[in-house]
């Protein structure tokens, strides 16, 4: 390994050989948004110029997992770019189709900038290592993905870049042994359990984190902190996403006093395998799949005739359930005398050569787990949880922010990229191809805003003014005994008042939670559903979540005492989306509210904003080109 990467590394341990007194900053979480920003900050012109000085500066990654297994590396179909590589393209467009994917719930300097820069962000990635589909001359691949097109909503174009159907696989690699090839120290399965503030609340202090090979809790103490955590797709019993993505970064956030932003919309992709919520790209269709219901009717024509099965991933996903709800869905071939509660997805237009070199994962995951030839049978699917639309709120340079007495109060040292944030650039629907493009690009600014932070006053600079240092060391330690007293509770058995008999667990609670949150919220949702699942919230699982112990008493690789740390995140996060969705009394993008069927304009085109406690309030949107319209494919 060390020769791979030019003898400038060592990979020893997945711990740090010892723990800095103070860090200049420290990013939880590996995947494309917390490796990009390591990145970022290391390339930087500043800190170039720190390292000319003979400073440098002391970075820390902690990921809860190996960060080759961050659920990066499980996105399929492509990163958009206007590069126009295979169909003429423009940048404007993509920037139009971003805000009308959103449903306008898009902050448009925010979107501008995604779209702006997007090929050089894919360019930049080539050249990092990323293996590219191309064309017959050697550019880089392009196809078309739902929501994208040209001439702003004219035909589709092909501007997603793509790798086979392993483009996320391939980002994830390149990005770790860039980082790796940098030096970057790396504490590896360790559980971030508390983001601290200073006692003002107004600047970060480091983390606390739970070493899981050693069972020991640690006090991480840094002047800046960025959150990378992902999404929280574990909130539903069907989702696409990684076991391990339970929410944490936003749970950290509510309990740190901070808010989310727009967390009632999550998207729901509309082709996952039956009863796995195992992804099927949206590739598949890009290449010529059609979706069919029991009459063998290609319905999309019906829903969006213009863009078909390639519109936007919400309008997809409600057509699916109408087909279902009006009776004209399918059983799984698994289970014939089950639910009728999928479509098909037809595939069988597809060149079965073509489908291995460009679908290859596509066809492995259906012929693994649905025992089905995607080249001659019809594959039962159904929408599954796929991605937070909303998050904790940042400006554009990752900068985390309170919204309060109408304006933006930054959190000095706070900053959050990918998935676990919002900068709001997805607003109410993601389009397919931007979520990557949202965590490398705002990931790598993220880290160069840090850079800057770092060169005015860096740790280890014999100049440095490290007066203030006193007040995060002591937040941070402070925060680590109370986190310790937990643990010692968690693993000191079952209280007295307990049952002896008592099995609850943390995984049954999860999967009570999953079904919960999928009655209220899946695809659509009233207020009779959102207050049926705030009852079952607080009569049947907090209490609970409340007396959750560990069964053996041994705190190194004792998964269920981070398990336990993870349901009690995903709640907290349950209830803020439940609150934000009740409060959002409209329809709009990946929020279909039965009691409220149309978009209102008038009174909710604003971001809300939800904290632990107190009502949602309510931010506008950043709009400077495109005023709203009705929104059709």
């Amino acid at each position: 390994m060390t020769a791979l990467f030019g003898g400038c590394a060592r990979i020893e341990s997945m711990s740090p050989k010892r723990l800095e007194d103070m860090y200049d900053a420290v990013i939880v979480g590996a995947g494309a948004a917390g490796l990009s920003a390591a990145l970022g900050l290391l390339r930087s012109p500043e800190i170039a110029k720190l390292k000319e000085q003979g400073v440098d500066p002391k970075i820390l990654v902690v990921s809860k997992l190996q960060p080759l297994r961050s659920h990066t590396g499980s996105a399929e179909g492509g990163i958009a770019a206007s590069l126009g590589n295979v169909e003429s393209d423009d940048w404007h467009w993509h920037y139009y189709d971003t805000i009308k994917g959103g449903d306008w719930l898009v902050d448009q300097d925010a979107a501008k900038l995604l779209a702006e820069y997007a090929p050089q962000t894919v360019i930049n990635l080539e050249r990092q290592g990323v293996a590219f589909s191309r064309t017959e001359d050697g550019h880089i691949a392009q196809r078309r993905f739902g929501g994208h097109t040209r001439e702003f909503g004219g035909a589709p174009v092909k501007r997603a870049a793509y790798a086979a159907d392993r483009i996320g696989h391939q980002i994830l690699h390149a990005l770790w042994q860039q980082c790796v090839a940098s030096g970057v120290e790396f504490a590896e399965e360790w559980y971030v359990t508390d983001l601290v503030l200073a006692d003002d609340g107004k600047q970060a202090a480091g983390i606390v984190a739970f070493d899981t090979h050693t069972g020991k809790i640690q006090a991480i103490h840094a002047r800046n902190v960025l959150l990378a955590t992902g999404g929280a797709g574990r909130l539903f019993h069907t989702t696409s996403n990684s076991w391990d993505l339970t929410g944490d970064g936003m749970a950290l956030t509510l309990a740190a006093g901070l808010q989310l932003e727009d967390i009632e919309f999550v998207q729901f992709h509309p082709t996952g395998l039956a009863h796995t919520g195992i992804l099927l790209s949206e590739a598949a269709r890009a290449e010529g799949g059609i979706l069919r219901n029991a009459d063998g009717e290609p319905f999309m024509e019906r829903y969006a005739p213009e863009h078909k099965d390639l519109a936007a991933r919400d309008v997809v996903s409600r057509s699916i359930m109408a087909e279902i709800d009006a009776g004209r869905g399918v059983a799984d071939p698994k289970d014939p005398d089950g639910p009728k509660d999928c479509v098909w997805l037809d595939m069988t237009g597809i060149d079965p050569e073509r489908m291995k070199e460009v679908l290859p994962q596509v066809v492995e995951t259906i012929e693994q787990y649905a025992n089905l030839d995607p080249a001659k049978d019809l594959v039962p699917i159904k929408p599954t949880a796929h991605y937070t639309m909303g998050g904790i709120p940042i400006t554009t340079n990752g900068e985390v922010y309170r919204w309060t007495d109408d304006a933006v109060q930054i959190v000095d040292g706070l900053f959050a990229a990918g998935e676990c944030s919002c900068v709001s650039v997805h607003g109410a629907n993601r389009l397919g191809g931007n979520s990557l493009l949202d965590a490398c690009l705002f990931g790598t600014r993220a880290g160069q805003t840090m850079a800057t932070r770092i060169a005015e006053n860096p740790v280890d600079s014999p100049m440095a003014d490290d007066s203030a240092d006193d007040m995060l060391t002591t937040a941070a330690d402070h925060a680590a005994e109370s986190r310790k007293s937990e643990l010692d509770e968690l693993l000191a058995g079952q209280a007295d008042d307990v049952d002896e008999g008592s099995t609850a667990n943390p995984y049954q609670l999860m999967a009570q939670l999953g079904s919960v949150m999928e009655q209220a919220l899946a695809v659509r949702c009233t207020a009779q559903t959102i207050d049926t699942a705030l009852a079952q919230l607080n009569s049947d699982i907090k209490p609970v979540s409340d007396i959750l112990r560990a069964h053996d008493k041994t705190a190194a690789f004792n998964q269920e005492v981070t398990a336990i740390w993870e349901v009690r995140h995903l709640i907290e996060l349950a209830e803020a989306m439940l609150h934000a969705s009740e409060s959002r009394q409209e329809s709009r993008g990946s929020l279909q509210r039965l009691d409220f069927p149309e978009r209102d304009d008038e009174h909710f085109l604003a971001h809300s904003l939800v904290a632990d406690a107190g009502p949602v309030s309510f931010k506008p949107v950043h709009i400077t080109d495109y005023p709203p319209k009705k929104r059709e494919y």
